[in-house]
């Protein structure tokens, strides 16, 4: 009885350490329901506009801007791309009055190798930029998981073969 019981406490606390780990490292400042950002460097008053970034960015949420903000101040706002984001395909949801979403597609890396400022759009109101990852990011956490589920039936069978 007792080495069932040990058996099934390790069993469950391998993946819920291993779980906790990854979402301690993902989890942004909760303090903070919003980030502000004035644009000027004086007091002047300026139109503020709610915009949301997801995905691979260092601080993704919600950012109450100047109602001139690109998609690249939002992105340098955010703490910038992560390593796993892709660049190429940066996506911004609009919603427009007639209640219908406009996806528009930005590419950040030409932007960098070109210089084209007209490739950045300004931010409307209640946009949100998505900022996928790569495939080799994907692909990573593909492992990850089947390497954690590795590790656990590995401690089971090795608790196994001891009792």
């Amino acid at each position: 009885m007792n080495k069932y019981m040990l058996l099934i406490i390790i069993i469950i606390s391998v993946p819920c350490i291993v779980i906790a780990q990854n979402m301690s490292q993902q989890s942004p400042n909760l303090n903070t329901a919003g980030y502000s950002y004035s644009g000027t460097m004086n007091d002047a008053d300026q139109l503020k506009i709610l915009t949301y970034i997801w995905g691979q960015v260092e601080r993704p949420g919600l950012y109450i801007v100047p109602d001139n903000t690109d998609v690249l101040t939002l992105m340098s706002l955010a703490g910038g791309p992560t390593v796993d984001a892709k660049l190429k395909s940066i996506r911004i949801v609009r919603n427009s009055p007639s209640d219908e979403e406009q996806i528009i597609e930005v590419d950040i890396k030409k932007y960098i190798a070109t210089g084209d400022y007209s490739l950045i759009p300004t931010l409307m109101p209640g946009d949100t930029v998505i900022v996928s990852g790569t495939s080799f990011y994907a692909f990573s956490r593909i492992v990850t998981f089947l390497s954690q589920v590795a590790i656990t039936l590995s401690v089971y069978l090795t608790i196994r073969a001891l009792f």
